[in-house]
C-alpha cells in the first residue's frame, strides 16, 4: 500500500474526515481540540498518514502518536481515537480570502479518483468549527448556491 506521511491533523465528524493543513503554529491542534469538544473524534495530530482505498483518500495516525494530541500550554494528552477515516474535506489554515470563494479541490500527494474539496479558514475565529460543519454539510448535500438575492 502506498502511503504519504504529511504535516497535518485530522478528525472525523459524523463519519466524515476533515484534514487540517497549515504551517507550524497555525492552530491545527487547537482547532482539532475545538472540533473534538463539539463531538468530533481524533484521527491524527500533527502528522497524518494518507493512503488510498479503491482510489478514495483516507487518513490515519502514525502508530507512534496514535491517540495523542499536543495541547499547547497543557502537554501531550491521550484521547479516544478513530483508527482511520475517509477524507471528505480539507481545511487549509491561514488568512481567509474572498467572502464567496470559488470552489477548490485539494491535490493530495497520492493518486485519487476524486480529490476532496478544500477551503481556507482562519483557525483563530470562534466560528471556524461551525464553518467546518456547515461546509461538510454543503459539500455532501449539495447546498451551495450561485447567487444570493436579498430581494
Amino acid at each position: 500500500m502506498v502511503e504519504a506521511n504529511i504535516h497535518a491533523s485530522c478528525v472525523t465528524l459524523n463519519g466524515q474526515g476533515v484534514l487540517l493543513l497549515g504551517a507550524s503554529g497555525a492552530g491545527k491542534s487547537d482547532l482539532a481540540l475545538r472540533l473534538i469538544d463539539d463531538g468530533a473524534t481524533l484521527v491524527a495530530d500533527d502528522r497524518t498518514v494518507l493512503f488510498t482505498k479503491k482510489g478514495v483518500l483516507h487518513a490515519k495516525a502514525p502508530p507512534s502518536i496514535r491517540g495523542l494530541i499536543e495541547l499547547r500550554g497543557v502537554g501531550i494528552v491521550k484521547f479516544p481515537v478513530r483508527l482511520s477515516t475517509k477524507i471528505a474535506l480539507v481545511v487549509r489554515l491561514g488568512r481567509e480570502g474572498a467572502r464567496l470563494p470559488a470552489q477548490r479541490t485539494w491535490r493530495p500527494p497520492l493518486i485519487v479518483n476524486a480529490p476532496p474539496p478544500q477551503i481556507t479558514l482562519d483557525a483563530r475565529f470562534a466560528s471556524t468549527p461551525a464553518k467546518i460543519r456547515a461546509a461538510l454539510a454543503a459539500f455532501s448535500e449539495g447546498l451551495f448556491r450561485d447567487t444570493f438575492n436579498t430581494k
